[in-house]
C-alpha cells in the first residue's frame, strides 16, 4: 500500500456517512454519552454493551469495536474480553484505547493481555504507547511524552504486532510499521473536554468498518475530528464540546482530506517527507495545534 492521500481520506468519511456502520463501544463510563453523540454526528450507529453475555453478540454483529480502558470496574474487563472474542470470531476490526496504562496496574495488565489478542488499531497518547511497550506511563490520563519522543516505539509496536499505532498529540503520528502519517490540524481545546480522545477511538472503529486499510481508517478518523475541531469558533470548553459535535456532522469530506495538514513520512527517517508524499502545504494545511 502506498501513501495515504487526501482523496482517500475523504472517501472514508463519505463511506461512513453513506453506510452508517454499527460501532460497538465497551468504553469509559464517563464519556459514553459524548462518544455516542460523536458517532451519531459522523453518521455511524453507536452501541454501548459491556455485559459479558451480550458483548460478544453485539461485537459480532458490528462493523467495528472499540475497547477503551478508561474505567475498568465491576465486570467490565470480562465484557471487554468477551467483546474481543465476538469480534475476532466474526472478523470485525477492533480498536484498543489503553487509557492511563503505566500509571495504574490493573489496566496496564489488561492492556497487555488485550494487545496480545491482535487489535487492528491502538490509539493512545504518547505515554500510553510508551507504557504498552513496557516503559513508564504518564500522569493518569495526561501524557508526559510526545509523539516524536515515542516514534521509534510506535514503529516497533506496529511491526511486531501488525496493528496500526496511532499516537495523539500536538502533531498526531500514525504508523503501520511501513508507513508514517502526520496530522497537524486541531486545537488545544481538544484537551479541555472529557471524551474527545475516547470519541476518536470510536471514530477510528467506524472508519475501520468501511476500509480494509487500517492506517487509512485511523488517519481518516484523526483528520475528521481534528479538522472539525479547527472549524469550531468557540473559545471556551463547554461551547466547544457542543460545536465539535456539530462540525463532525457537517464538515465536508474534501475539507477533512485536504485540511488536516497531512504529511506522509518515510518510516526509516525522522522529520522529512517521502518522495511523492502529501506535504502540509499541498494538503491545504492549517496551523499545527500547540501542546496544551
Amino acid at each position: 500500500m502506498g501513501s495515504v492521500l487526501p482523496d482517500a481520506v475523504a472517501s472514508v468519511v463519505t463511506a461512513v456517512r453513506d453506510t452508517a456502520p454499527l460501532v460497538h463501544c465497551v468504553t469509559n463510563v464517563v464519556v459514553t454519552n459524548f462518544t455516542a453523540n460523536v458517532l451519531l454526528a459522523a453518521g455511524a450507529a453507536p452501541a454501548m454493551v459491556a455485559d459479558p453475555e451480550e458483548a460478544p453478540v453485539m461485537a459480532g454483529a458490528a462493523g467495528g469495536l472499540l475497547i477503551n480502558l478508561g474505567t475498568v470496574e465491576g465486570g467490565q474487563a470480562d465484557g471487554m474480553r468477551a467483546a474481543v472474542d465476538g469480534a475476532t470470531a466474526a472478523g470485525v476490526p477492533w480498536v484498543l484505547d489503553p487509557v492511563a496504562i503505566g500509571a495504574l496496574p490493573l489496566r496496564t495488565r489488561l492492556a497487555a493481555e488485550l494487545f496480545a489478542r491482535g487489535p487492528a488499531v491502538v490509539r493512545g497518547n504518547a505515554s500510553e504507547i510508551q507504557a504498552l511497550a513496557g516503559g513508564s506511563g504518564g500522569r493518569g490520563v495526561d501524557s508526559l511524552d510526545t509523539p516524536d519522543g515515542v516514534r521509534d516505539v510506535a514503529l516497533g509496536l506496529a511491526r511486531s504486532s501488525g496493528a496500526v499505532i496511532a499516537v495523539s498529540g500536538a502533531s498526531d503520528l500514525l504508523t503501520d510499521g511501513d508507513r508514517v502519517v502526520r496530522i497537524q490540524a486541531g486545537t488545544p481545546l481538544m484537551t479541555r473536554v472529557t471524551g474527545v480522545g475516547c470519541s476518536l477511538g470510536a471514530l477510528v472503529a467506524a472508519c475501520a468498518a468501511v476500509t480494509e486499510d487500517r492506517l487509512l481508517a485511523a488517519t481518516a478518523a484523526t483528520a475528521w475530528l481534528c479538522v472539525a475541531a479547527d472549524r469550531t469558533t468557540s473559545t471556551t470548553p463547554g461551547s466547544f464540546a457542543v460545536e465539535l459535535v456539530d462540525r463532525v456532522f457537517d464538515v465536508d469530506p474534501e475539507a477533512v482530506g485536504f485540511g488536516a495538514g497531512m504529511v506522509n513520512e518515510p518510516a526509516a527517517s525522522k522529520g522529512s517527507a517521502s518522495a511523492g508524499s502529501v506535504s502540509a502545504a499541498e494538503a491545504g494545511a492549517e496551523p499545527a495545534r500547540a501542546e496544551a
